[in-house]
């Protein structure tokens, strides 16, 4: 397992029946996780110093409880990268923590390559792996289907001064853009996808992982440049295996050189020093022609 632990303003504090109090900077939220199965005692009581709680309701969804007065919207950094923090719906703040093991890998692949990189991020949410990208030194093009998740990720490239950068925002479904970028000749040295389980486009196309998946890869792949750095694919759905990753990069990058990884990626818990899954991360490493 791959865990990101070089964190700072991020902490899960500790976990219990099915919730994970974190520290986000100075902000202490207590949020639903189905991971956590263990009991470890009630963190409603052990922490008085709780912020916020997300409640899930029996009809689906949920809301914030507000425990004590809370900033509406906050900021937190990881190394050298600046995120915009929100309570969301269906209990997100914007930010995924464990995402941090791939800002690092991306960055020191980015660098070490000592050439001009193009990145495509699809399903790019609010910018984490694209601000991670610039950073570096690549340039990017960034899809989602959301105006407003779009709108943050270029808040999010704003707070870490990286507004001079090379970088297109594209509202759009991210397979009908592939297929465009196929057409207009168009290639890139990375590719970077955090796909649903499901979703709807930007204008209400239909996306399901199992069933699509394999095809987006497939047409990624035509847009690969002469000289590929890296091809990374993250995962939170239940039950897609990180063998099932391994299958599609055995099968689909054979004339490649190069060697691949699909692991599990979680966050330590300080509290008894357990680790938290996350998902799963798989990587296509290129080899340097």
């Amino acid at each position: 397992m791959k865990i990101a632990n070089d964190w700072k303003d991020y902490e899960i504090i500790d976990s219990s029946n099915g919730l994970k109090l974190e520290r986000w900077k100075d902000i202490y939220l207590l949020r639903p996780d189905p991971q956590v199965i263990w009991d470890n005692g009630d963190l409603l009581k052990k922490y008085p110093q709780i912020h916020a709680q997300y409640i899930r309701s029996n009809q689906g969804g949920g809301h914030w409880e507000n425990l004590k007065k809370t900033k509406e919207s906050w900021n937190i950094e990881y190394k050298e990268l600046t995120f915009h923090i929100k309570q969301m719906g269906f209990k997100h703040t914007g930010l995924f923590p464990e995402q941090a093991v791939n800002w690092d890998f991306m960055m020191d692949k980015i660098r070490k390559s000592n050439r001009e990189i193009k990145v495509l991020n699809l399903f790019a949410y609010t910018g984490g792996a694209s601000v991670a990208c610039l950073k570096a030194g690549a340039s990017v093009v960034h899809v989602d289907s959301s105006r407003g998740m779009i709108d943050w990720a270029k808040e999010n490239v704003f707070l870490s001064g990286l507004s001079d950068r090379p970088i297109r925002f594209l509202v759009d479904d991210v397979v009908k853009f592939v297929k465009r970028e196929i057409r207009r000749g168009n290639h890139y040295d990375a590719i970077v996808m955090d796909p649903p389980s499901y979703g709807r486009g930007a204008n209400g196309e239909v996306w399901d992982i199992e069933k699509n998946l394999d095809e987006l890869i497939r047409l990624c792949m035509e847009l690969l440049s002469d000289c590929p750095l890296f091809f990374l694919i993250n995962s939170y759905t239940a039950g897609l295996s990180t063998e099932v990753v391994n299958n599609l990069f055995k099968l689909y990058f054979k004339k490649y050189s190069g060697t691949y990884e699909t692991e599990e990626i979680g966050l330590p818990i300080t509290k008894n020093n357990l680790i938290l899954p996350c998902g799963i991360t798989g990587r296509y490493i290129f080899d340097e022609k």
